[in-house]
């Protein structure tokens, strides 16, 4: 079972401060969505995970030991992005099994189930590929690589809309038969929320919050009824947004409510009603919002 540890985490790229200060603990075999706006911070994190590059200050253990330049340690993570193939000669398939050789756990007989189900002609160069099977290629070296902890960086980008969801039937498919820590970033929010059991915002360079996926969509609820009775419910509260029509009054709001404000909303009449990742995303992310 895999565990990761970061403490006090920074990144400076020159005068910029790409990661400020981040800590957060990461443990079993979890699927972890990784959220955050543009320049927010997801691939310089992501990168130093991958030992792609190294951290300018504080440290990061993987299985309690720090994986940059550690053989032993970067065997054991797999980072899947979009690469870049417009100068690669070489054919599927013999790409593929290149990079099996150097991945330990690589289940050959599973990749090629994926390159059937997303379509990919086994006997093509890389450069003939179009962007979206050039993507599924990427997805299917994370998937098939078997790797204890396996990294998605936008990984769907320029997929369409059904190889998107083939991948997200296979990337649970294979969690359950090959359980791993899995990372995953994405701007998809509504689309992949489903798939997160747990959630890590940055923002601008921080971590904004790291917290399990039903925790975190628990504490966001949309309180619906007249508007003086929603005003006086919610006054106390932290409040995302605003609707109102006539005089009913939808207002979103954020924060644990117990249960004795549950019975205090019936008993106005008011209705209390889910809210999705994304708005919670959108909301905590907006300037001003930190």
């Amino acid at each position: 079972m895999a565990n990761m540890e970061a403490k006090n985490l920074s990144l400076n790229y020159g005068q910029h401060l790409a990661l400020q200060n981040i800590s957060f603990e990461l443990e079993g075999n979890k699927i972890y969505g990784l959220l955050g706006r543009n320049g927010a911070g997801k691939t310089s994190l992501l990168s130093i995970i991958a030992s792609f590059q190294k951290q300018s200050d504080g440290t990061l253990t993987i299985l309690g030991q720090a994986p940059f330049e550690n053989a032993e340690i970067m065997q054991q993570v797999v980072f899947a992005y979009n690469k870049n193939y417009k100068e690669e000669s070489e054919k599927v398939i013999n790409l593929l099994k290149g990079i099996a050789k150097y991945r330990p756990n690589f289940d050959m007989e599973y990749a090629e189930h994926l390159i059937a189900r997303f379509k990919i002609p086994h006997d093509k160069k890389m450069k003939q590929l179009s962007k979206g099977m050039q993507a599924a290629f990427d997805a299917i070296i994370g998937l098939a690589s078997n790797a204890p902890i396996t990294i998605f960086d936008e990984i769907y980008a320029g997929m369409d809309a059904p190889t998107r969801t083939s991948f997200y039937e296979e990337l649970l498919k294979s969690q359950e038969q090959f359980p791993r820590m899995i990372i995953m970033s994405t701007h998809l929010v509504s689309e992949m929320e489903y798939l997160f059991d747990e959630v890590l915002i940055l923002h601008t360079g921080k971590m904004l919050l790291h917290e399990e996926y039903d925790t975190l969509v628990s504490k966001g609820v949309t309180v619906t009824g007249r508007a003086e009775d929603v005003d006086a419910f919610v006054q106390s509260m932290r409040q995302l947004s605003t609707q109102q029509l006539g005089s009913t009054k939808a207002v979103r709001v954020y924060g644990d409510i117990s249960e004795q404000q549950y019975k205090d909303a019936a008993m106005r009449g008011l209705e209390i009603g889910p809210i999705t990742l994304q708005d919670l995303f959108i909301y905590l992310t907006e300037e001003g919002n930190d």
